[in-house]
C-alpha cells in the first residue's frame, strides 16, 4: 500500500522532494527560512517518511514560534498530535546546545563589554520558563563572570529569596559583585513591589561585605527590564 505518499513519476513519496529543496535552501541562505521550515527540518530527524510541514506549522501556531517550541514542557509538547518522546528529546537537545552556546559568549568574559550577550543568554534561558525562577550571576574584581546558578524557583509568580543565602554563596565564591535576574512568566518584566523590596534587602546586606549589586534583570517574553536603567539602583 502506498498509504498516499507516492504521487510522483518515480515512486519516490510526495515529500522527498521538499525535503531536499529546503536542505539546499538552508544550506545557501539559513537566516531567511520562516521558523516553520527551520523547525521542519529539526522534525526530518524524528520523523524519517512523513510529511512534517503540517506538524511545524501546528507546533508553531500552539507556542507561537520557534524558540517557544524548543523551550516548551515536554508534556505540552506531547499533547500535539504527532509529537512522539523522540520528537521531544530531539527538540530538547537542541535546546541545551542552544544555550550552552550562549552561556559560552558571556562565561569568565568581561560584563559590561558583553552586557548584549549576557541579556541574550538570560532571555534564552529563562523568557519562556513558565514558573518564576530566579538567577545570580557572580563576578569577581575586572566584572569577569566567574559563576550562573539558579538559587530558587517558585511558581507562576512568586520566588522565595532569602538575602543572606545570596550574599554567602557570594562570598564563598570570593564574589566581588553580583547581578541578579529573575523572570516573569506573565511576558510583563515590569519589577514588582516585592521585587524592588527584595533588590534593596540584599543590596544593604551585600553593600557592608564589600560585594556590590549591579543591577536586577527582570526577563519578560520579549523584553526586559533593569533596575539600574529604571533607576531603582
Amino acid at each position: 500500500m502506498s498509504g498516499g505518499t507516492t504521487g510522483k513519476p518515480d515512486g519516490k513519496p510526495h515529500y522527498a522532494g521538499h525535503r531536499e529543496r529546503l536542505r539546499a535552501r538552508f544550506l545557501t541562505a539559513p537566516d531567511v527560512l520562516p521558523d516553520y521550515e527551520l523547525l521542519e527540518l529539526i522534525l526530518f530527524r524524528s520523523i524519517p517518511r512523513r510529511d512534517v510541514k503540517p506538524l511545524a506549522k501546528d507546533l508553531i501556531a500552539r507556542f507561537g514560534g520557534l524558540s517557544e517550541v524548543l523551550s516548551a514542557a515536554p508534556e505540552r509538547l506531547l499533547e500535539v498530535s504527532g509529537v512522539s518522546d523522540s520528537i521531544v528529546t530531539e527538540l530538547r537537545i537542541l535546546r541545551e546546545a542552544g544555550l550552552r552556546m550562549a552561556r559560552a559568549a558571556v562565561i569568565e568574559k568581561e560584563v559590561i563589554s558583553s552586557w548584549q550577550e549576557l541579556l541574550d543568554y538570560c532571555s534564552a534561558s529563562m523568557a519562556h520558563n513558565p514558573i518564576e525562577q530566579f538567577r545570580i550571576l557572580f563576578l569577581d574584581r575586572k566584572n569577569v563572570l566567574i559563576a550562573d546558578e539558579v538559587q530558587q524557583k517558585g511558581t507562576v509568580d512568586h520566588t522565595p529569596v532569602y538575602p543572606r543565602e545570596v550574599v554567602k554563596r557570594a562570598l564563598e565564591l570570593n564574589a566581588s559583585a553580583l547581578i541578579l535576574v529573575h523572570n516573569h512568566p506573565s511576558g510583563d518584566p515590569t519589577p514588582s513591589g516585592a521585587d524592588i523590596e527584595m533588590t534593596r534587602r540584599i543590596a544593604e546586606t551585600a553593600k557592608p561585605l564589600g560585594i556590590e549589586l549591579h543591577d536586577h534583570l527582570v526577563v519578560g517574553k520579549n523584553r526586559h527590564a533593569s533596575f539600574r536603567s529604571l533607576g531603582l539602583i
